[in-house]
C-alpha cells in the first residue's frame, strides 16, 4: 500500500460533473469511500455537480459506468467498491472482470474513469483504505478524477 497520497490538484473554478457508481456489498467501507470522494471533490471543485448510483454489487458497477458514459453529460466517473478476498477465486475474477471492462469504458468513451474497486484481502485492510483519512482511496479517485479533467482539458485545448 502507498502510505501517501496524491497531492491534491490546484482548484477549478468551472462547474464539472461528476458521477460516483457505488456498490451497496460492503456499505459501511464503500459509504467511507463515497464520503470522502464527495467532500474532496467539493473541496476542489466550486459548484462541483455530483450524481450518486448505487448498484448491488462490485460486478454491476461496469454496466452503470456504460450507462453513464453513455449519456455524455459527465466529466468524470468514479467507480467505488470493496471486495474481501475469501476462501474461493470469486474476489480474484470479479476484480480482473471489473479492471477490464472500466478501462475499457474509459478508452471508448474518452472519459476519465478511475478504478477505485478495492480488492483487499481481510476487514482491516478495507477499514484503513475505506474509513481512514491518513490514505482514504475515495480522496484518492477525487482527486485523480480532478486530475483527469485538468489534463484532458489541456490536451483538448479547454
Amino acid at each position: 500500500m502507498a502510505n501517501i497520497l496524491p497531492a491534491r490538484p490546484r482548484h477549478i473554478s468551472m462547474r464539472r460533473t461528476f458521477a460516483i457508481v457505488a456498490s451497496q456489498y460492503n456499505a459501511p467501507y464503500v459509504r467511507g469511500l463515497v464520503e470522502h470522494a464527495t467532500r474532496e471533490l467539493e473541496m476542489i471543485v466550486s459548484g462541483a455537480h455530483i450524481t450518486r448510483y448505487d448498484v448491488p454489487g462490485a460486478f454491476e458497477i461496469p454496466l452503470a459506468v456504460q450507462t453513464v458514459a453513455e449519456a455524455g453529460n459527465v466529466d468524470a466517473i468514479l467507480a467505488l467498491g470493496v471486495v474481501i478476498e475469501g476462501a474461493t477465486f470469486h474476489a480474484e475474477l470479479i476484480g480482473k472482470a471489473v479492471t477490464h471492462a472500466l478501462i475499457d469504458i474509459s478508452l471508448r468513451f474518452r472519459l476519465p474513469v478511475i478504478h477505485e474497486v478495492l480488492l483487499v484481502r481481510d476487514e482491516e485492510q478495507a477499514r484503513l483504505r475505506c474509513l481512514e483519512a491518513d490514505m482514504n482511496r475515495g480522496t484518492e479517485a477525487a482527486r485523480a478524477a480532478v486530475q483527469m479533467v485538468q489534463t484532458l482539458g489541456e490536451l483538448k485545448g479547454r
